[in-house]
């Protein structure tokens, strides 16, 4: 995950000054210094980070903060304003157009996803209730029609295409069709290149003057770092951009495209693609963010994937199933894909406040447990996952055999389930008035009881 080092910086800098106590205006400015080299690593800006250090530091520096019982905590929550400050203060929302459709320009440099997460955008904004239409104006690049057919195809939204037409020309019928077929957003997939060139420029002003776009959205790779910030100046000078799309916000980046593009460009990142499956994107953030970095976690995030993952009516039959102790097998398994369906288990924890890098290396998640999990139950029949007491030693060695694992292995994962279920037999003596106190966390140590993570 980007800003991982970042992150570890700067909260081994937050962690020296706790241990002093109160603090001088030279533990201040020691601390300053140790976060302006922590952000230039993270290939923040060397203006943008100037400016931010400047900020941070004449708001630390003051009577009330080092004189104030908490001074490191209010210097977190000056560090915490800045960050969301630079990075635009409240998270940008797809403007919409008073009259159908909207049109949306994607435009960026090759290689950085545009396809890709503008086919991911589409499928957001059908969530939604919209109506989109995907547009192939990429007539240069090869199977770069295909390629939007394909996602367009696996997200069940229609794509509009002409071939090797002029990209004018099929952006300003794909408009006509919008409207006649009822689409109310129009993604247009325009080219790219490796580098910016005056031909494709020309082309991208072209579309922009002939169908006046309600949204030009910038794709950046946040792995591009500088570079980056630098192509957002190019673009937004040449046609005015509304907002940029950063995509692998998931992968090894060192996340400082993030922290420069607004401060840079004055224009907001409206969007992140945080993984290659067509359904990790969001609105990004910048509080939530902010929070991320400093090690503070992103639990709305996570309760937000989780309310669109989890099914309601589902979770309301398990706590009747838990009250009455008939928690089985098949609901355990239900649970566990609900879980997986979330995202990676790393993913899931880094949203929780304080697990950072350095904690999630330590507790070495295996992310293939689920699937290992799932296997031994599916190779149980209907009964077996209803009364697990049936599991003899013959029963085991046929379920080993059916999904390629050893009987150890079961014997892990039924020892799993009956911590859930023992857990499930006092949370219903505490519903129901018991006084027996039970603790959130099992005796082993960084695992959650009856999961396997």
């Amino acid at each position: 995950m980007a800003f991982e080092g970042l992150t570890e910086k700067l909260s081994s800098v937050f962690n020296k000054l706790k241990k002093k106590g109160r603090l001088s205006e030279a533990d201040v400015k020691e601390a300053m210094r140790e976060i302006r080299i922590a952000l230039l690593e993270a290939d923040v800006s060397y203006k943008v980070v100037k400016d931010f250090v400047a900020k941070v530091k004449e708001k630390a520096i003051g009577t009330d903060i080092l004189e104030s019982l908490t001074p490191t905590q209010a210097i977190i929550k000056i560090v915490n304003e800045e960050l969301v400050a630079l990075m635009t203060g409240e998270s940008e929302k797809l403007q919409i157009a008073d009259k159908p459709p909207t049109v949306v320009m994607l435009v960026g440099l090759q290689g950085a996803g545009k396809t890709t997460n503008g086919a991911k955008l589409a499928g957001l904004m059908k969530k939604q209730g919209k109506r989109p239409l995907l547009v192939a104006c990429d007539i240069y690049r090869p199977a770069a029609i295909k390629q939007l057919e394909t996602v367009g195809s696996q997200l069940d939204i229609p794509v509009f295409q002409m071939g090797q037409e002029n990209p004018v020309l099929i952006a300003e019928n794909a408009i006509e069709h919008a409207k006649k077929h009822g689409n109310d957003i129009v993604f247009l997939d325009t080219a790219g290149r490796l580098h910016v060139d005056d031909e494709l420029m020309n082309e991208l002003k072209l579309i922009k003057e002939r169908i006046s776009p309600t949204e030009i959205l910038l794709t950046v790779d946040a792995m591009a770092g500088q570079d980056a910030v630098n192509a957002t100046e190019v673009f937004h000078e040449a046609l005015d951009i509304t907002g940029v799309l950063l995509t692998k916000l998931d992968g090894d980046a060192r996340g400082g495209a993030a922290l420069s593009i607004q401060a840079v460009t004055g224009k907001p990142i409206k969007f992140v693609g945080m993984g290659e499956k067509l359904d990790q994107i969001d609105v990004f953030h910048p509080d939530r963010m902010a929070s991320r970095i400093l090690g503070m976690g992103d639990v709305l995030s996570l309760i937000e994937k989780a309310e669109q993952q989890f099914d309601m009516e589902k979770a309301s039959e398990m706590q009747e199933k838990l009250k009455k102790n008939q928690f089985t097998l098949a609901d355990y398994y239900d649970q566990l894909m609900q879980v997986k369906s979330m995202g990676s288990l790393t993913d899931i924890a880094g949203m929780l406040p304080g697990v950072n890098a350095n904690a999630l290396d330590n507790a070495e998640i295996d992310e293939s447990i689920l699937g290992r999990t799932e296997a031994i139950i599916l190779s149980m029949t209907k009964e077996e996952r209803d009364n697990p007491s049936l599991l003899n030693s013959s029963r085991k060695k046929r379920i080993a055999k059916g999904c390629g694992l050893q009987v150890v292995d079961i014997n892990r994962m039924l020892k799993q389930f009956d911590m859930m279920q023992q857990m499930a037999k006092q949370m219903s003596k505490q519903m129901s008035g018991g006084k027996k106190k039970f603790g959130m966390f099992g005796k082993q140590k960084g695992k959650m009881p009856g999961f396997p993570f």
